[in-house]
């Protein structure tokens, strides 16, 4: 293949068609979340403000099988470069094994696990029983959505993105329908509140999975990847898989921990500080999904890039996503800072909780101008496949978010858009490690 023709394959237009999908999806996916809040503040504040811990405490374990499936899709990026793409489906199958299994560990150890965690570093009554409830059944899902992260990674590994947004919206409208019955009582069925909100999304979930089950049969060329029956289990592969897949879901899951620590620290300064940074976080979550659905692009093509054996696109490619994301970015960093009880309005009509939620949403919209190229940069290190360093990269910067959160929050008790600008400390610390290792070009030659 002439270099033209390569290249071609990582132009701007190319970029867009693999990205717009990813993006689309992580709408789909956000407006979910916007759904369970919008909901909730319609409920009450201890509800609010009980679904951030929870929802991030569901995201820590969570993260687990995520992050799993995060490195299974840099390998099969890999192997779809290289045109090995049965072995790319055996890795799929292999990946979605474990993935099971774990998903099955889990629920069973967190029914008697979660109970005495979130009594330990819960200091509300009313927030730790609301959180409780939301747990229990939404871990109930993992099953289903671990799976469902396995989909999401073969298909991006193989760039054939245009199934996440079909799925994403048929997973948002169940989730919409089941979270109005199950939370407000429809239909004959009890008001469940938090609770309904959970098993709203656990079934969202299934449906989702039913969804990428049957996309698979009908439009996937299954042969071709050797979809049509499963892989037999290989102990070699699952070794080499872990040696990717494991720095990233000991990543993901630390990354997320420290999330965790932010929203206990948030908690023990107040349950109106807590609401507020629960809306800032999804919120951030608006901004969050333009800048993933690139940073996935990045990964998977920096990683399909390298099976090709053209190191020397890699930092190109990252740059054209750069640009992008920070053009799209932009103007919606603008225009929220512009008009923050618009947006704040989305999630909450009270309007005190509005009036104090407004100051950290402007601070989150400034620490954006680094989380860009930290994400970006972070993504590019971990599609190269030496996920090893980029759980020290980013190990460095989680150490020295933790501090700042524990002076600024636990010590000092600053106001709680103060304490947001601890996302800046990170996405600065980020991407500064990250450009350094991109720019070394240690990343060349490293075997997957």
């Amino acid at each position: 293949m002439e270099a033209r023709e390569i290249d071609s394959r990582y132009s701007y237009g190319r970029i867009w068609k693999i990205a717009y999908p990813i993006l689309i999806s992580l709408v789909m996916e956000q407006m979910i979340g916007m759904t369970d809040t919008a909901f909730l503040g319609r409920v009450g504040e201890i509800e609010i403000g009980a679904s951030a811990l929870a929802g991030v405490y569901y995201m820590v374990i969570f993260m687990l099988g995520l992050g799993f499936s995060i490195g299974v899709q840099i390998i099969i990026g890999r192997r779809n470069g290289e045109g090995h793409y049965r072995q790319a489906g055996e890795v799929f199958w292999h990946g979605l094994y474990f993935l099971l299994a774990l998903a099955v560990v889990i629920t069973a150890a967190s029914e008697w696990l979660s109970p005495k965690i979130m009594g330990l570093i819960i200091s509300s009554d009313n927030i730790y029983n609301a959180s409780l409830s939301y747990v229990r059944w939404r871990v109930m899902g993992l099953v289903f959505g671990f799976s469902t992260a396995m989909f999401r990674s073969f298909y991006i590994g193989t760039t054939q993105t245009k199934a996440l947004s079909i799925n994403s919206l048929v997973m948002l409208m169940s989730n919409i329908l089941f979270n109005w019955v199950l939370i407000f009582g429809k239909f004959g069925f009890p008001a469940l509140g938090i609770a309904g909100a959970a098993i709203g999304s656990t079934l969202a979930e299934l449906v989702s999975l039913i969804f990428f089950i049957v996309y698979t049969s009908k439009r996937c060329d299954t042969d071709k990847y050797g979809l049509n029956k499963p892989s037999r289990a290989s102990w070699d592969t699952m070794r080499s898989i872990f040696s990717v897949s494991g720095w990233t879901m000991v990543q993901n899951f630390l990354s997320i921990s420290t999330w965790f620590i932010f929203f206990l620290f948030i908690e023990h300064t107040g349950e109106r500080a807590l609401a507020v940074s629960n809306i800032i976080r999804n919120i951030s979550g608006l901004i969050w999904m333009v800048l993933m659905a690139f940073a996935s692009t990045c990964s998977t093509l920096v990683s399909n890039a390298i099976g090709e054996g053209r190191n020397d696109l890699v930092l190109p490619i990252v740059g054209k996503l750069l640009k992008i994301s920070y053009i799209l970015i932009i103007p919606l960093l603008f225009l929220f800072s512009l008009f923050p009880e618009y947006v704040i309005r989305i999630y909450t009509n009270i309007p005190d909780l509005i009036v104090d939620t407004v100051p950290s949403l402007w601070v989150l919209c400034a620490s954006y101008l680094l989380t860009v190229p930290a994400f970006m940069f972070f993504q590019a290190t971990s599609g190269t496949g030496n996920t090893k360093s980029a759980f020290a990269l980013e190990g460095t910067a989680l150490v020295i978010y933790v501090i700042y959160c524990a002076i600024i929050i636990g010590s000092l008790k600053l106001d709680v858009a103060v304490c947001w600008s601890a996302e800046a400390v990170y996405g600065g610390t980020m991407a500064f490690v990250c450009g350094l290792y991109l720019k070394s070009r240690r990343w060349i030659g490293r075997a997957l």
